[in-house]
């Protein structure tokens, strides 16, 4: 059996529990200034602070974080209900914060400031491009400090990569790890499955990580119905820090 075959009837990589911890937060050109504020809730204005960034930028990761740090109940957006909104809490992460409904959104802000609870809102776009109807929502969301995150830049992705190979105790060769990062989807949660996935059909192969065992995980992962691998586009620079 091949490399191929065996790779191709493993089954999907069972998921990896997120990291919650701040020492796994890897700094970057593209998240210096989201770290850095994260790192001061007691210096947001007005007690909140919002991230925003494409997907896979470490939003969630960074929410994780500071609400395991700091004893902050972590929330969804489209979980918010108004009796959460109002209920007493040290502070809140609400992740994909602009999936929440406005009625629940804009009491979580009022009992926030005035409890002077942190409130941290992570989204795509900054809270101020947030199609907003209620107009007293509107106003805080565009009274709150807003941050970006940019694309993961390449130093990035392959510190993540040599990570996640690290935490596995798996070993690649530099030309193979090379070869994995030009081909992986530029998303640090893409990194995370690809690399689930290599030590699953190693460990079933009771052999190293080489270059076709690498390109048969792919292929089956991300790859089309032949199998080929399509070449990732290069990642955008990263803009300002601060949004």
């Amino acid at each position: 059996m091949t490399e191929r075959d065996r790779a191709a009837q493993l089954p999907l990589p069972l998921p990896v529990a997120p990291s919650a911890a701040r020492a796994d937060l890897v700094a970057d050109a593209s998240n210096a200034a989201a770290l850095a504020w994260l790192d001061r809730p007691g210096d947001w204005p007005l007690h909140r602070l919002a991230l925003f960034g494409p997907p896979g930028t470490g939003k969630s990761h960074m929410l994780r974080a500071a609400a395991s740090d700091h004893g902050w109940r972590l929330l969804r957006g489209t979980e918010l209900t108004e009796a959460l909104a109002l209920a007493e809490a040290p502070g809140t992460a609400l992740d994909e914060a602009e999936a929440a409904p406005e009625p629940a959104l804009f009491h979580l802000i009022n009992r926030s400031a005035e409890a002077g609870a942190p409130l941290l809102l992570a989204a795509r776009e900054a809270p101020a491009r947030w199609p907003v109807a209620l107009p007293d929502l509107a106003s805080r969301l565009r009274a709150t400090l807003a941050v970006g995150i940019a694309a993961p830049t390449e130093a990035l992705l392959g510190a993540l990569l040599a990570k996640h190979l690290a935490d596995r105790q798996l070993r690649v060769a530099p030309e193979v790890h090379a070869w994995l990062l030009a081909r992986i989807p530029r998303e640090a949660a893409a990194i995370a499955t690809t690399v689930a996935a290599l030590d699953a059909a190693a460990l079933a192969g009771g052999g190293a990580i080489t270059r076709p065992l690498a390109r048969a995980v792919l292929a089956r992962l991300f790859g089309d119905d032949d199998g080929s691998v399509a070449e990732p586009p290069a990642a955008s620079p990263p803009p300002g820090g601060m949004g």
